[in-house]
């Protein structure tokens, strides 16, 4: 795959474009403010004129209107919005209103990929997707230690969509390196990776090791810092290492300890039930159920949110996390 970096990018391209974001939450407000600081001079706001974001974006100086006014002069339309209320809004406000020739940047490829947004002819539609959080992005911009993220290209209509996306990368501060890729392989990668390890998969796996030594007798504060607690501290050494590099970091026995039992938990069953999830995701099997659960008013959603915030790690969770003051200071 190619790398592209800073080096690749012309920031003037950007810079001479009217931008406009639909939607200003973790994402939009970090590409809005990076945009600023790089020097494009138009960034627009997007957002319903009584929402609480819209108000913080008039709080940072940006200008804020309906998403229908935002783009009818911009040269680039970010969609910032939640994938499940993108499709709505490109067809009731963006299609019909977008000049012709103008750019659409997806940060996330669901709603393209999966056929939920049939865009127009005469644009450009590219793909720059950081690979984190905007939180993470903006501090990164902020300390210049920059970023990286994925760019793609579904439809080249100007001849200019590449030199687009770097130079827009570029300026949200993704100079570090930016990865090409397809929306397909994006959206794909990203919605297993979230459902089978980021934030299915670990989540499950520490609900269930805890249980586990409660259901044992284990005292729940203990169960709490053994399975949960310290795993940030394993996460950020494999963060920075790789897996072989964490376990160099570590006591003998603990590594040999996951030697012994990782694959027993992880085994032939779970990477089957991996395979099976993968191909939901490949086939739009989950997309669909997730849109169609948006449709029908999100009730099973609310049922499983309920489910998760009742287990009993939670409570246990709050109050040892009011002993340790020092971790509100290290959330993004």
């Amino acid at each position: 795959m190619t790398t592209y970096t800073a080096a690749d990018a012309d920031l003037a391209i950007v810079r001479a474009k009217r931008v406009a974001i639909i939607g200003y939450g973790n994402q939009g407000e970090a590409h809005a403010l990076n945009l600023r600081d790089s020097g494009v001079t138009t960034v627009a706001i997007g957002a319903r004129e009584e929402s609480t974001t819209g108000e913080k974006a008039r709080a940072a100086g940006f200008t804020v209107l309906s998403n229908a006014d935002a783009v009818r002069e911009a040269d680039v339309v970010v969609l910032g919005a939640p994938d499940e209320k993108l499709p709505e809004i490109y067809a009731n406000d963006l299609a019909p209103n977008m000049k012709r020739g103008a750019a659409l940047l997806f940060i996330h490829g669901f709603a393209l990929h999966f056929g939920f947004i049939e865009q127009r002819d005469d644009l450009d539609v590219i793909l720059v997707a950081p690979a984190g959080p905007g939180t993470a992005l903006r501090a990164n911009y902020l300390n210049g230690e920059g970023y990286i993220g994925l760019i793609a290209v579904h439809r080249d209509a100007s001849g200019g969509a590449k030199a687009l996306a770097l130079s827009y990368g570029a300026a949200i501060g993704l100079g570090a390196g930016m990865i090409e890729t397809t929306f397909r392989e994006e959206t794909e990668t990203d919605l297993f990776g979230e459902q089978i390890v980021l934030c299915g998969g670990s989540a499950e796996l520490v609900r269930a090791a805890f249980d586990t030594l409660v259901n044992a007798g284990y005292a729940p504060d203990l169960a709490y810092f053994e399975c949960l607690h310290q795993l940030k501290l394993l996460v950020d050494l494999m963060h920075a290492r790789g897996p072989a590099g964490m376990y160099q970091a570590i006591s003998n026995t603990a590594e040999y300890g996951a030697y012994r039992s990782g694959p027993r938990i992880v085994d032939a069953h779970a990477r089957e039930q991996m395979k099976e999830a993968l191909a939901d995701i490949q086939s739009g099997k989950f997309a669909h159920e997730w849109m169609n659960e948006n449709a029908c008013g999100l009730t099973e959603f609310g049922r499983m949110r309920e489910r998760a915030a009742a287990h009993p790690i939670e409570d246990v969770g709050r109050r040892l996390r009011a002993l340790m003051p020092w971790l509100g200071s290290r959330q993004q």
